[in-house]
């Protein structure tokens, strides 16, 4: 347990630290996302757990021209994502559905929040955390595995950014796209710290499966945390293949 703590130390003040840099007055997370969309050469982005599109947005701030393919289960976000997308030649929306390790259907719990809806229950330590994330719906949709669409969006020998906000349901994400790891240079991972969601995958699992992938941690963006306490409860972080 003393060395999983020391680790997660580490990671919260390198976030702490990306918090406190500033690039003259550019803001330092759109400059930060701008430098490594630029150092890996990125052709297409697979943003998956799209919502409203809000990260298509932030990847067209930040200076990214190329393509961006974006993946969302809710029916409302989804329209909304489109409507967004709509006049971006260069950012699709894929029809409807949820992205994991099979084929078939699944239930979406719709929060009042909508961005943290999951496949996933939801945990007292999150709803406690956030009370507007609370579950108010439940939607069916379908389920695909990005193996299954890969080569519809991604060149062979492309460089593809593979970007996963699923409210827990991120190892399953990977899961279904083994066959295509070979050809995804850079993920971008959303990990929790502590369990929000039933039955997920946390923070140390994803560092030793990156690892072991053959990935390098890139970079640590702060996320979701509990202003009661000051607590981290989420945060991005960013593996590389170098």
């Amino acid at each position: 347990m003393a060395s999983r703590g020391n680790l997660l130390g580490r990671l919260v003040r390198r976030a702490a630290d990306g918090i406190g840099r500033r690039f003259g007055t550019v803001d330092p997370m759109s400059a930060q996302m701008a430098a490594m969309l630029r150092h890996f050469a990125i052709d297409v982005v697979l943003d998956v757990g799209a919502n409203t599109g809000q990260y298509g947005a932030s990847l067209r701030h930040a200076g990214y021209e190329r393509r961006i393919v974006s993946f969302e289960p809710q029916s409302q976000a989804h329209a909304l994502l489109t409507a967004k997308a709509r006049h971006d030649p260069l950012w699709s929306v894929h029809p409807r559905c949820a992205v994991g390790n099979t084929m078939g259907q699944v239930e979406i719990n719709i929060a009042r929040n909508s961005v943290s809806s999951s496949l996933r229950p939801m945990l007292p330590a999150h709803y406690d955390a956030a009370p507007e994330s609370q579950f108010i719906a439940a939607e069916r949709v379908d389920l695909i595995t990005l193996d299954s669409v890969f080569g519809q969006y991604c060149a062979a020998g492309g460089k593809t950014w593979l970007k996963i906000d699923t409210q827990g349901f991120e190892k399953e994400v990977l899961d279904g796209a083994a066959a295509s790891s070979a050809s995804i240079g850079v993920v971008q991972l959303e990990l929790s710290l502590i369990p929000l969601y039933e039955g997920q995958s946390l923070w140390d699992y994803f560092l030793s499966r990156m690892h072991r992938e053959g990935y390098e941690l890139w970079a640590l963006i702060p996320g979701f945390s509990d202003l009661r306490t000051g607590r981290s409860l989420q945060l991005d972080a960013v593996f590389a293949r170098t």
